[in-house]
C-alpha cells in the first residue's frame, strides 16, 4: 500500500518502520532477526517498563493515583497488582494510559532525537503490539505485520503459556483480528512455518527496506 510521508520524515536520514502483529505470531523473533541485520529496535515494551522505574514522574503519578500498595517492597511498580486493578476495571485502566502513555511518547521522541544528532541514516524498527489500535501505524514510514494462522496462534500460547485451547482462543480472539491488520501492512512476514522460512522473508523485507529509504533520500 502507499503510505503517507510521516511527520518529520523529511527531515530524518533513517526509514522508521513500525512492527507489529497479534499474540503468538512471532513478532518477538522477527524483531531478532532484524535488528541483527543492522536495524535499530526500539521495543515499547521496554520503553513502558523505563518510564516507571523508581525515580520517574510517571511512577509517582500512579502511586497516587493507584496508592503506595502498587509498589513492592524495593519501591519498584509490582505489575501484577496494578494490572489486577486496571484489568478490571476500563475507566482505571484508561486513567494509567493518562499516565504512561505521554511518558511513552516523549522517551520514544526523544530516542528518535538522539539518532537524528548521532547521523544514524538506516533502518529504525519500533516493535508495538498495539500500534495499529492506538493509531501510531499512522507516524510511522513503513508498517509490518508479523502474521499466522489462528491454528497456529492457539498451538503456540498451549505450548509457550500451558493455556488450554478455549483458554488461547479467548486470547487470540480479544485481539483485533490479525488478518485485519495486514490489510494495513506495507509488508507482511507470514511466521506460521519453521524459523528457516522466515528468515527468508525477513530477509525480502529488509531488502525492500533498503530500497524504500535509498528511494526517499535519492
Amino acid at each position: 500500500m502507499e503510505r503517507p510521508v510521516s511527520s518529520g520524515a523529511a527531515l530524518r536520514r533513517f526509514l522508521l518502520v513500525g512492527l507489529t502483529g497479534g499474540i503468538a505470531t512471532g513478532k518477538s523473533t522477527v524483531s531478532e532477526m532484524l535488528r541483527r541485520r543492522g536495524c535499530v529496535l526500539i521495543d515499547a515494551d521496554v520503553l513502558a517498563r523505563e518510564v516507571v522505574e523508581p525515580g520517574e514522574p510517571a511512577l509517582r503519578q500512579i502511586v497516587d493515583e493507584f496508592g503506595g500498595d502498587v509498589l513492592g517492597p524495593d519501591g519498584r511498580l509490582d505489575r501484577k497488582k496494578l494490572g489486577a486493578i486496571v484489568f478490571a476495571d476500563p475507566a482505571r485502566r484508561k486513567t494509567l494510559e493518562a499516565i504512561t502513555h505521554p511518558a511513552i511518547r516523549e522517551r520514544f521522541a526523544r530516542r528518535l532525537a538522539e539518532l537524528d544528532e548521532q547521523g544514524f541514516a538506516g533502518v529504525v524498527v519500533f516493535d508495538a503490539a498495539v500500534m495499529i489500535e492506538s493509531g501510531n501505524y499512522k507516524n510511522v514510514d513503513r508498517l509490518v505485520v508479523v502474521a499466522t494462522d489462528e491454528a497456529t496462534q492457539r498451538a503456540r500460547l498451549e505450548a509457550r503459556d500451558g493455556m488450554s485451547a478455549d483458554q488461547a482462543i479467548v486470547r487470540i480472539r480479544s485481539q483485533m483480528p490479525v488478518s485485519e491488520k495486514a490489510t494495513l501492512a506495507d509488508y507482511v512476514i507470514d511466521n506460521a512455518g519453521d524459523r528457516a522460512s522466515t528468515e527468508q522473508r525477513v530477509e525480502q523485507v529488509y531488502r525492500a527496506l533498503l530500497a524504500d529509504l535509498a528511494a526517499r533520500s535519492a
